[in-house]
């Protein structure tokens, strides 16, 4: 199993994406850690829970320690009822572009407005296909981290 995570994050020009997504789905998040050093997340996407451990991000902010185990959902709804304040709820397309797929989530909730995409890679250096909706880059710019939109929300920016 790979421990890092490489991943180069995006705001959006339009909702293109949607017509181009192959799959989305529901999910719903909370921390029971959040400090700068790592994150202990919760979640429960469509009938699956999972509890992730991520680490801080290096410099360019494009790589981190991540390890994720899948847990009953029952379990994933109790842990996130004992979760910091600030639960987070979007819903993530899947949308292929050449050889990668970005994760566009739209947040609704108290992060309502805010649409955000990824794309992980293989090396930081690795270059990918960017397709028209593609906007502004955020890699590393930490009040875009879900940890911390669970803190700030959106609609206090």
């Amino acid at each position: 199993m790979n421990y890092k995570e490489i991943e180069r994050k995006f705001l959006i020009n339009n909702l293109n994406f949607i017509k181009e997504s192959f799959d989305h789905n529901r999910i719903e998040q909370g921390y029971l850690n959040s400090n700068k050093n790592r994150a202990v997340r919760v979640r429960i996407k469509n009938n699956h829970g999972f509890l992730t451990i991520k680490g801080s991000s290096n410099e360019s902010g494009t790589t981190r320690f991540e390890w994720e185990k899948e847990i009953p959902v029952a379990e994933a709804k109790q842990l996130i009822a004992i979760c910091e304040p600030g639960v987070i709820s979007k819903t993530r397309y899947l949308v292929k572009a050449n050889l990668h797929t970005f994760e566009v989530d739209v947040f609704d909730g108290d992060n309502q407005g805010l649409i955000v995409a990824e794309v992980e890679l293989s090396s930081e250096n690795e270059t990918f296909e960017k397709p028209e909706w593609l906007g502004k880059e955020v890699t590393g710019e930490v009040k875009y981290y879900n940890s911390q939109l669970s803190k700030n929300p959106y609609k206090n920016w």
